[in-house]
């Protein structure tokens, strides 16, 4: 449904109240976008993804989970969470320090195994689709 506006005073009062209220729509946006980026995240540890190299022997006899990367006790899959920043700008991370260590890899022997990377590459057409939804509704409403 359009709508009509009987001046471009009325169309200006409209889009101003529709700007001032922009933020909201935005947060909102950008809260549903990064919950959907974080359960991803949250579903990589254990499972092997594109790319990531076979765990060590050693290693999978050593865990109670067998050969399952990046998870043992599941703390650091716990670790993951999510924060709307402002209007404009999310964060899906840890901090837990051996998620770093396990997404970009280590000098010392650890292999990259990116799980926010992957999470935010699998989903970056679900956000695109979640915003703009937002947004659009925003300015119907």
């Amino acid at each position: 449904m359009s709508r009509s506006f009987g001046s471009i005073g009325e169309f200006v009062a409209f889009m101003e109240g529709k700007i001032a209220g922009l933020p909201g729509a935005q947060r909102d946006a950008l809260d549903e976008a990064s919950k959907a980026v974080l359960e991803e995240a949250k579903s990589l540890p254990g499972t092997y993804q594109d790319g990531w190299p076979a765990l060590d022997e050693k290693t999978i006899a050593r865990k109670a989970t067998g050969d399952s990367p990046l998870l043992e006790t599941g703390a650091m899959r716990d670790s993951y969470a999510r924060k709307v920043v402002s209007p404009t700008k999310a964060a899906v991370g840890s901090n837990d320090p051996k998620a770093t260590w396990q997404e970009l890899g280590t000098s010392r022997g650890i292999p990259p195994r990116p799980v926010l990377k992957t999470a935010g590459v699998r989903k970056e057409r679900d956000v695109h689709r979640i915003v703009g939804r937002r947004i659009k509704r925003h300015f119907a409403a």
